[in-house]
């Protein structure tokens, strides 16, 4: 059993198998006699005070505030590695996923708001389809393991860090409100510190933890996302030290098996459960679902698709060697697995007077990026067919 379960967790897909699981999980659970337990554990009430410094939240705020900053922390860490030694490093390497990773944003985007145009409530879900979850994305492809050429793969997870990049930006700028100044003083000095600590080449990971507690705080109380810091604390963790070791990597490699057996997981069982017992189908068919689910169906493999042909012919970018369109059409369909970044912006869009299209929009979230995923796996497999055993 200890070896199964080994060997079920060294595989590429197992933290995409977990996240569904994680997903039905939650449904039962919503959709139960359990579901008062279900809203009740979400409900319980968490509270951290020392002196004047109180935070006091419920658990679903702790895992999509907290939990979930270690997240984009990860995020933080790959994209620099990327940026700075990776698939990203040049310009040549860099410029089709990045035109792809745009047109995969502001077209599911504009499906969105064309059936949400005229209500200001729902208008700001725009960026819900605009997210693609890697970690989904890719467990999905690697179903299909060795039949998907590598170059394929890196262009997949190429353009996820490049869309996840955008979805940290579009966090800071439209989903903060009610700044603090005093917070954000703090905040800018928390930074200052560990900008500090990089330029003397510090490389020891415990000064960058506990002033990025202190920035973590300082932007939890701020106004602005907490999940932001994650990503400060990332980019100012060194790449390399002067011996040749990676502090960066070696905090990217402790925290992905905890990303994406344990944090993810988390984030989706308490996040997916949606009651379905109120609700008829002319709710899924409401503008804020139809245009999540359009947009992260229809709007991703358009954009990803129009942009990225776009820069070809332009010659600012050039197909991967050994890859054509009809490798990338499906991958572009992938893109449309929104799932985990999805529902977290949906947390953020939908609370006040929008919380009551919170349900809805989950439903948009998981009817989209299901059959993006389905569709997509499936047009995969026929474009790499299984080869034959030689008797």
């Amino acid at each position: 059993m200890e070896r199964a379960i080994r060997n079920f967790l060294s595989q590429e897909s197992a933290g995409g198998i977990l996240l569904m699981a994680a997903v039905v999980l939650a449904m039962l659970m919503a959709n139960s006699p359990l579901s008062g337990m279900y809203q009740g554990f979400l409900d319980t009430e968490m509270q951290i005070r020392v002196g004047t410094l109180d935070i006091d939240k419920t658990l679903i705020h702790w895992i999509n505030d907290g939990l979930m900053a270690l997240f984009f922390m990860l995020i933080g860490l790959e994209v620099k590695r990327e940026l700075l030694e990776g698939a990203l490093s040049s310009r040549a390497q860099a410029s089709l996923p990045t035109f792809a990773a745009i047109g995969g944003m502001v077209f599911p985007a504009a499906v969105y708001l064309i059936f949400n145009y005229s209500d200001p409530l729902t208008q700001v879900g725009w960026a819900i389809p605009a997210a693609t979850d890697i970690a989904f994305a890719l467990g999905i492809m690697a179903l299909l393991g060795s039949r998907v050429p590598v170059a394929l793969k890196v262009f997949l997870l190429a353009l996820a860090i490049i869309d996840d990049l955008g979805v940290v930006v579009i966090i800071a700028l439209f989903y903060s409100s009610d700044l603090s100044t005093v917070s954000l003083i703090v905040a800018a000095i928390a930074i200052a510190g560990l900008v500090g600590l990089n330029r003397k080449g510090v490389t020891a990971l415990g000064p960058y933890g506990v002033i990025g507690l202190i920035l973590w705080i300082a932007v939890l109380k701020s106004g602005v996302h907490a999940t932001l810091a994650g990503v400060i604390i990332a980019f100012c963790i060194p790449l390399r030290a002067k011996d040749g070791t990676s502090p960066s990597e070696s905090l990217e490699h402790s925290l992905h098996p905890w990303s994406t057996f344990i944090i993810l997981p988390i984030f989706a069982f308490a996040n997916a459960g949606v009651d379905l017992s109120p609700m008829s189908f002319g709710d899924l068919l409401a503008p804020v679902p139809v245009g999540i689910a359009l947009g992260l169906l229809l709007g991703k493999p358009l954009g990803v698709l129009l942009f990225s042909w776009i820069a070809v012919k332009a010659k600012l970018a050039v197909l991967p060697e050994g890859l054509g369109w009809r490798h990338i059409a499906p991958v572009s369909i992938m893109c449309g697995i929104g799932f985990t970044m999805s529902m977290f912006i949906s947390s953020l869009a939908f609370i006040g007077e929008g919380d009551i299209y919170g349900d809805v929009s989950r439903l948009g979230i998981l009817t989209g990026s299901i059959a993006s995923a389905l569709i997509g796996y499936f047009w995969l497999a026929k474009v790499f067919p299984a080869k034959e055993e030689k008797a």
